[in-house]
């Protein structure tokens, strides 16, 4: 009996002409404005590391599809793009052979052990930096000062060990130490503008996730605007909390994803032995989305409860 491929899916059936390979390179554009913020303040090192990365996470998924027997799908720019968001997360002086490593692990672990693109729970880029962070704690936290090339503390750092608060220009425009591609918050949201503008993110987790970090540091009695442009939160609002795969698909899901992501990233922030929380903070609420989705899946059309 010869094979039959049967669609179940309900008409009319509209093409929006959209596809993966075109959305992933799409992201891909928009992350190269805080890419060139990141090599513009630490120069070609930085270059050096996102290209790394990437070519790292597109062998570890070609290596990964050959082995397992599956057709080989690096072409359509997911693995790129989680390299990367990879390396926009790392310090800009990283060995380079632990950012392999990193992006090693986020491809396998993150991402082709669920079965590939579409099938993950968490962020794989974020699974990466999070096993570097546990791995290599004193690499992951030695971070260089733009203006001098030397090592420094991170704005958090600096505010959560003396109190002090950094000078809002330089939080804006990135001339501060961080990962590589954090410091610039001009450039990220330049970059999430263009996300929002294609359509390819909604602005409800960006929204809620950072009106709730501004909220509660008001009510908490801290600065919101510090604590807006400083650390990865930006970058995390617009470019990893809004993934497709591992956030929810409703419109209130989405909602309580960004409120709750917020709220983890304020107690991490305030409360906690890090300084920063915004990966954590995203990877605990990429456990929550099933359940987000299971109770806000807006109800079919006619249905009603059985009694």
């Amino acid at each position: 009996m010869g094979e039959f491929k049967f669609i179940t899916t309900s008409s009319p059936h509209i093409h929006s002409g959209e596809s993966v390979q075109k959305i992933m390179f799409n992201v891909a554009g928009a992350l190269l404005l805080p890419t060139a913020a990141g090599i513009y303040f630490f120069g070609m090192r930085a270059l050096v590391l996102v290209i790394i990365t990437t070519l790292a996470a597109v062998l570890t998924e070609a290596i990964f599809q050959k082995l397992r027997g599956k057709p080989i799908t690096v072409w359509d720019g997911s693995a790129m793009v989680t390299g990367i968001l990879l390396a926009l997360n790392l310090p800009p002086g990283l060995p380079l052979w632990m950012a392999v490593v990193g992006a090693a692990i986020a491809i396998s672990l993150g991402k082709q052990v669920y079965g590939g693109l579409g099938m993950n729970p968490f962020n794989p880029a974020l699974i990466g930096r999070v096993f570097l962070m546990i791995t290599f704690p004193v690499q992951m936290t030695t971070w260089i000062n733009p203006v001098d090339g030397t090592t420094g503390a991170t704005p958090l750092q600096i505010m959560k060990m003396q109190g002090v608060s950094t000078d809002y220009v330089k939080l804006f425009l990135g001339n501060i130490g961080g990962s590589l591609g954090e410091t610039s918050a001009l450039m990220i949201i330049l970059g999430g503008l263009y996300l929002l503008y294609k359509g390819y993110i909604e602005w409800r987790i960006p929204g809620f996730y950072l009106g709730a970090v501004a909220i509660l540091s008001v009510i908490l009695g801290r600065d919101p605007i510090f604590e807006l442009l400083s650390g990865g939160l930006m970058l995390g609002a617009f470019f990893m909390a809004t993934d497709m795969v591992t956030s929810p698909i409703s419109r209130l899901g989405k909602i309580i994803f960004g409120i709750g992501a917020g709220i983890f990233t304020v107690i991490i922030r305030f409360y906690g032995g890090y300084p920063e929380g915004v990966s954590f903070s995203i990877l605990l609420m990429n456990a929550f989305t099933p359940v987000i989705n299971r109770y806000t899946v807006p109800r079919i059309y006619g249905e009603v409860k059985v009694r």
